[in-house]
């Protein structure tokens, strides 16, 4: 894999035989009392070209773009880079891995990771003496 230095949405590696560029999507990661969700922009990839795996304690994230098609034109300039998307996190064991769900909707992808019973926040009540 080569790779290259780059941020803000910019290609950080190229992979394949194509040589496209890969992208590290935006995610913003949100805890509640029950789940970790994780929502990740991946413009351009629906559910049948996205992968989400996790191999032990790394929670990959994979989308493929298809290249737009110009039939019965010839592009004489293209700003909007199409690449891949890709990318990875290390997942605690508070995270119930049997209980992982992933939707995606116009372009946006959200994780539900619920924590394990033991892992859940509760409140401790303070008693004077």
């Amino acid at each position: 894999m080569n790779n290259c230095q780059a941020t803000n949405g910019n290609p950080n590696s190229q992979v394949g035989a194509e040589q496209r560029p890969v992208y590290r999507p935006s995610v913003d990661i949100l805890d509640t009392a029950g789940d970790v969700v994780l929502v990740a922009d991946v413009p351009g990839v629906d559910e049948s070209h996205l992968d989400v795996t996790l191999d032990k304690n790394v929670l990959t994230i994979r989308g493929t773009v298809q290249h737009a098609t110009f039939e019965g034109y010839t592009p004489v300039r293209t700003e909007y880079g199409v690449g891949n998307f890709e990318r990875v996190f290390t997942v605690s064991d508070d995270v119930n891995r049997d209980a992982i769900e992933a939707t995606v909707k116009d372009g946006v992808l959200q994780l539900r990771l619920p924590k394990t019973a033991q892992s859940t926040r509760r409140k401790i009540d303070v008693v004077a003496r």
